[in-house]
């Protein structure tokens, strides 16, 4: 039992962290928060994270239960999930913005708003589609006599947040050390990790598929 919880940690932790990928941002949240001083950028992060960890929680809370009553199906979810973490991970290959992660006009929006914590830092940048996907995917293996299942994912969920507000919180100092050239290497690795979730996602969604339409048309 502990070993199974232990991989299903490590799995939840390294799905849900190399997709909110709090490194990434970091370019973004530094143009974002270019006015203001170290101690409201430091505030700002940290409710950023909390905003990433509620919204994440959420919907791994309620997005199975909503896909029930819209009668769409876990596994369709892993397909259309995986495809969009795939998109998005060749982004990061290529280091270049995604923009199913955020756009440039919301990026541009933001350097105006007086409070950019949850919109756009929380959602969409951390928080958006490629992530909300995989929590519900992650949460939607969980059989519901296996309630207890879904703490090491919330528990990754939380981690990772503490990691984003910890990365955001010193941006200055690893934009400084890491420099473009070793922020484009580590989001490339990112990258590759991210592009074989999405495959496993896509796998999966496949594999359970495929053998209900079997059985229907029997």
């Amino acid at each position: 039992m502990f070993r199974d919880v232990f991989t299903q940690s490590l799995v939840a932790l390294s799905a849900i962290f190399v997709v909110v990928d709090p490194f990434a941002a970091v370019p973004f949240f530094l143009a974002i928060t270019s006015g203001q001083v170290p101690e409201e950028q430091r505030e700002t992060a940290k409710r950023a994270a909390v905003g990433t960890f509620l919204i994440l929680a959420g919907f791994g809370g309620v997005g199975a239960i909503v896909f029930r009553l819209l009668g769409i199906t876990i596994p369709a979810f892993k397909i259309a999930g995986g495809i969009l973490l795939l998109l998005i991970s060749m982004d990061m290959i290529r280091t270049r913005p995604s923009a199913a992660r955020i756009t440039e006009p919301e990026v541009a929006a933001g350097v105006g708003k007086d409070d950019v914590a949850i919109v756009p830092l929380a959602m969409p940048l951390l928080a958006g589609p490629g992530s909300i996907a995989t929590i519900i995917v992650l949460m939607g293996r969980i059989r519901h006599d296996h309630w207890w299942r879904s703490l090491p994912v919330l528990g990754a969920v939380l981690v990772t947040a503490v990691a984003t507000y910890l990365v955001l919180a010193g941006a200055v100092r690893i934009e400084k050390v890491m420099g473009r050239t070793g922020m484009n290497v580590l989001e490339r690795v990112a990258g590759m990790l991210l592009a074989a979730i999405a495959l496993q996602f896509v796998i999966d969604g496949v594999g359970e598929a495929f053998p209900a339409l079997l059985r229907s048309g029997a």
